[in-house]
């Protein structure tokens, strides 16, 4: 795959709606600027629509489910049955994320991108690459034409819900160990030691963390990912779950979807977007910054400011789907509230 001709493929947002919405912003009978981030995003979405007149109308969450090789050394509290019970039960809108989505007018879109045990199910959507990953303490996580492929799966994944009537997009994950792939690829890609970026994930003890790192750092150290190159990095330290989300990113700006970024695994995704294609960040939304130690290094990176401080660390999309509500409040505001004119006021003016 040639990203710099990807990449190139990618539409510039419409400036002129940009420029529209912000207008329409200012003309509201309010402080100027006082939604802050909020008023942004709103921007950032028209300029993704090509229109002011932005609308939220359908939305979606994309689950990915992949298990992790690593897994056999003991970096997780849980087995690797377990990511398939939990997609299971994304089937059965039981989780999570699945109650917060209702909430939020969302629909759930669970994916199998390389799970151990497969599911026969039609609410799971097949793109598996693989039983799972390679364990990366002792070798590349994937081939370069599995990693390869997982991208052009997330990238079909946005094309297929942007020909559904999908406005916009939460990324989510779902996979045991995969706060340690996501945390071994931020290590290279921030240049920061692995002790700096690696978090407990589903809730480790001080000795598994400690152990958590230590097989972060032979993976590393086994591999020699080139600091360089992301697909590289993602291809030996990475997880199916994080390329399929990469190609989300990706399909997102290809295909003018807006997607959400949600925590580690999500944010450290849209890194690996955004260093093989630059212009993957247009399309991208920060929704919170995790507790995860790298979270918020990597959303700095990308130059991105998230909306929400919760210190969530949940997964599955959860916290990008909490901004869904913020920013049905913030459209709530843009398209119903008087103007200025319409109350006879004079407009606020920037400060000079």
């Amino acid at each position: 795959m040639n990203y710099s001709e990807l990449n190139n493929q990618i539409p510039k947002p419409d400036a002129a709606a940009r420029a529209r919405a912000q207008a329409h912003w200012d003309s509201i009978a309010k402080p100027l600027n006082s939604l802050g981030l909020l008023e942004d995003a709103v921007v950032t979405l028209a300029g993704l629509a090509g229109s002011p007149n932005v609308r939220l109308d359908r939305r979606g969450v994309l689950v990915l489910c992949a298990d992790n090789g690593v897994v056999r050394e003991g970096i997780s509290q849980s087995p690797s049955d377990i990511t398939l019970l939990v997609a299971e039960n994304l089937t059965k809108k039981q989780t999570s994320v699945c109650r917060m989505a209702k909430v939020a007018d969302a629909d759930v879109i669970p994916v199998d991108m390389g799970m151990i045990k497969k599911l026969s199910n039609p609410l799971l959507l097949d793109r598996h690459i693989a039983d799972g990953t390679q364990n990366i303490a002792e070798g590349p996580a994937m081939t370069l034409q599995q990693a390869e492929k997982a991208i052009e799966a997330g990238i079909g994944l946005v094309k297929d819900c942007r020909e559904q009537g999908y406005d916009i997009l939460a990324t989510g994950e779902m996979g045991i160990g995969n706060t340690t792939t996501s945390s071994a690829v931020a290590a290279v890609l921030l240049h920061r030691p692995v002790e700096e970026v690696t978090g407990r994930g589903a809730g480790l003890s001080d000795d598994a963390l400690r152990r958590k790192i230590d097989v972060i750092e032979k993976a590393i150290h086994v591999n020699r990912p080139d600091p360089d190159d992301a697909l590289d990095i993602l291809m030996k330290l990475g997880g199916f779950d994080i390329a399929g989300m990469t190609g989300i990113f990706i399909g997102g700006a290809l295909y003018r979807v807006p997607i959400i970024i949600d925590g580690i695994i999500s944010a450290v995704s849209a890194l690996i977007a955004a260093r093989l294609c630059p212009a993957a960040k247009a399309a991208m939304l920060a929704s919170h910054v995790s507790e995860e130690p790298a979270a918020k290094m990597l959303l700095d990176t990308l130059d991105l400011r998230p909306m929400i401080t919760a210190g969530m660390r949940l997964g599955e999309g959860t916290g990008a789907v909490t901004l869904l509500p913020l920013l049905d409040m913030a459209l709530a505001v843009y398209h119903g509230s008087s103007s200025f004119s319409d109350i006879g006021m004079d407009a606020y003016k920037p400060h000079q």
